[in-house]
């Protein structure tokens, strides 16, 4: 067995009144790759953050080459190789890859910072971990897929040996996927050691040798990932039967579109065309699936429809009339609902409560005013009742959302839209990082939304999902929707053979 290079001895660590971690012990192997399992709110994050020297323990140890550590700051912990890469990104938008880089570590000349030794070391590091990015590229025009590849390449460039990946193939296509598992691949044959944290339990499988479940912030337990398949990962998780495959049955939809989208132009933020003549359409109560590889103007769509992106050219109806000139109070008033990719951006007021951000939208409803100011009482038991209806883990309803975990964060904003009762419904990645059993359950709701005849446009980097919900699916690819299939003749090959734009297939097991 090779030598331990990372150990935790009793980790427990409180936030107020919520322990995130109790009395936790886990090792990492020299070239092993191991995968950090559990629910939203179970402790990974808090874990890692603790090991990456963003959090003090309350309680217990750290050992790093059987060596006692205790990272005061992630600078430290970067210097004794230890290295992470966060769900969310930790880079600076308008500077380049490589200024992104070499931040803090700048490699010094004679005339300062010696930019052309920096841009070859990134050359050959990313032609050595296959991950081919322009060094040049500002990072704002990056896809959420390529600035990953960044945050990679910063850990390495840092000379990481132990690398901690936090839902590291959430924001990735299938042949990124692929790319990803030869990366980690890579790194385990030169010695690299690897913690991924993950909710994707095929991947878990394919990708480490030992699992640690956590549930309720403690480890539940420890297992040789050959042995253990994803049906027992996911109850062992949850600490229940969870459904994989969503059971779903075939709903009639009305004949009149309840949304529609006709020859729409939008332009992305460098003022180059991103959706470039795109039309569609939503009848109520079915679930219109739009599949791509991010960046083919699924970001810009979503601002069109919501109204955050101005529109070149084209019509976007609601119900039949036009809403070109709508505002976004005007659009959510008359039935649109909208769950963002970006959740943190996009969705919620980080410092507000979970009650706040509850009530944005819904402000101007009688029952949230009282006397010309809000109604606090009625803003906290409305979110106290979605905080039991959408199992999220928080201690009540004045919690911030900044202290929530990604995936709570998520049910928040799923909360709040679901329960608006939209005519029509823009959900962009409403899954993205989270666990099996808030899948199933968001799963679940879709369903019952279109069986209430709502009308679902679904924007999802999830094939599974995107099979798995869709009435109807359409392949974006370059602003274009290039391909229709119903769902009954749809494959994840014949989709990723559309999404490259109908000139190269995926592998099979994508």
């Amino acid at each position: 067995m090779a030598k331990i290079v990372l150990e935790t001895l009793g980790i427990s660590k409180s936030f107020g009144d919520i322990q995130a971690n109790r009395d936790v012990s886990i090792k990492l192997h020299e070239g092993e790759t191991i995968s950090i399992l559990g629910e939203n709110g179970a402790g990974k994050s808090t874990l890692m953050n603790i090991l990456y020297g963003l959090h003090r323990p309350d309680e217990g140890g750290i050992l790093l080459n059987g060596v006692e550590f205790k990272a005061s700051s992630p600078r430290e912990a970067i210097s004794k190789g230890l290295g992470m890469v966060h769900q969310h990104f930790m880079l600076i938008e308008t500077l380049s890859v490589t200024q992104n880089i070499i931040l803090g570590e700048e490699p010094l000349g004679r005339f300062g910072i010696d930019y052309r030794k920096a841009r070859e070391d990134i050359v050959d590091l990313s032609e050595r971990y296959h991950l081919k990015i322009d060094p040049d590229e500002i990072v704002a025009n990056l896809t959420v897929g390529l600035q990953q590849r960044v945050e990679i390449l910063k850990a390495l460039y840092r000379k990481a040996r132990i690398l901690i990946l936090d839902e590291p193939t959430s924001v990735l296509t299938p042949q990124e996927i692929e790319d990803f598992f030869l990366i980690v691949k890579n790194l385990k044959e030169q010695d690299a050691s690897v913690i991924i944290i993950t909710h994707k339990l095929e991947e878990i499988r394919a990708i480490s040798e030992r699992v640690y479940i956590l549930r309720k912030g403690r480890v539940t337990g420890e297992f040789i990932t050959r042995d253990v398949s994803t049906v027992e990962l996911a109850n062992r998780m949850v600490g229940r039967d969870v459904v994989l495959q969503i059971d779903r049955t075939d709903h009639e939809t009305l004949d009149e579109d309840c949304f529609r989208v006709d020859d729409l132009k939008v332009t992305n933020n460098r003022g180059t065309p991103a959706v470039d003549g795109l039309s569609l359409h939503v009848r109520p109560g079915e679930i219109v699936g739009v599949a791509g590889v991010d960046g083919n103007g699924q970001e810009e769509l979503s601002e069109a429809i919501i109204g955050t992106r101005r529109i070149q050219d084209g019509t976007i109806c609601l119900r039949g009339q036009p809403i070109n000139r709508w505002s976004i109070e005007d659009r959510i008033e008359n039935g649109v609902g909208y769950v963002p990719a970006d959740r943190q951006r996009d969705g919620l007021v980080l410092p507000f409560s979970i009650g706040e951000n509850v009530l944005l939208g819904n402000q101007n409803e009688r029952s949230m005013i009282r006397y010309g100011h809000i109604n606090r009482p009625a803003v906290r038991s409305r979110a106290t009742r979605l905080i039991d209806r959408f199992n999220i883990v928080a201690s009540g309803p004045d919690v911030r959302a900044s202290h929530l975990s990604g995936g709570n964060q998520q049910k928040v904003i799923l909360a709040r839209e679901f329960d608006r009762g939209p005519d029509f419904l823009l959900v962009s990645q409403p899954t993205r990082g989270l666990d099996v059993g808030a899948i199933e359950y968001i799963h679940n709701q879709l369903i019952a939304m279109r069986d209430r005849d709502v009308g679902i446009l679904l924007i999802s980097m999830e094939l599974e999902e995107i099979l798995s919900l869709s009435d109807r699916i359409l392949v974006i690819f370059k602003g274009r929707i290039l391909k229709e299939f119903n769902r009954e003749e749809s494959t994840v090959n014949d989709i990723g053979f559309y999404m490259a734009g109908g000139t190269q297939r995926i592998s099979s097991n994508a």
